[in-house]
């Protein structure tokens, strides 16, 4: 089981959203067959606990058929240390998980912003159309930049073959 841990400041909009999308790409395959042993989880830098998400999440997940938990965690080390990759929404959340690991090189390691280009913009108090192109973008992002990361995860820990794919007996 590889686990993705996605951040964002509360835990009520981006990172559920991206979770809830994350686990409906993976059941319809998107990730490849290794994607089914994938498990998705979000967490806030700011959140408080067990805070709902965004009612605007909630619908556009819904809309989606993309499960969700529906409801906020607080980030900490341990979920970093735990995760086989960490996903910020925003440089600001990259740094504040690798402040709390800082010195534990492979928990930094898995830290990356989710989008290679920039920030992701947070929808909140921006109305449904702005959590409806969120989806979309998520969407769009997903799939090629989690199955490049865990791939290269897997690559700097030397179990690709020659060809860059997993060998048989470490596919889940």
């Amino acid at each position: 089981m590889r686990t993705v841990l996605f951040i964002c400041t509360g835990n009520t909009c981006r990172s559920p959203m991206a979770e809830g999308i994350a686990r409906k790409l993976a059941q319809e395959g998107a990730f490849g067959p290794e994607g089914r042993g994938y498990f998705f989880a979000s967490a806030g830098t700011q959140a408080f606990e067990h805070a709902p998400i965004s009612n605007e999440t909630a619908e556009v997940l819904e809309s989606l058929g993309a499960p969700h938990d529906g409801h906020s965690m607080r980030l900490n080390a341990e979920m970093i240390r735990r995760a086989d990759l960490v996903l910020g929404m925003t440089g600001s959340h990259v740094g504040r998980a690798k402040a709390l690991v800082s010195g534990d090189d492979a928990a930094e390691s898995k830290i990356h912003l989710l989008d290679p280009d920039g920030d992701i913009a947070d929808p909140i108090g921006r109305g449904s159309a702005a959590y409806e192109a969120l989806s979309r973008e998520l969407l769009e992002i997903l799939p090629a930049r989690i199955t490049s990361l865990l791939r290269d995860a897997q690559a700097s820990r030397g179990v690709l073959d020659s060809k860059g794919t997993l060998p048989e007996t470490l596919s889940p």
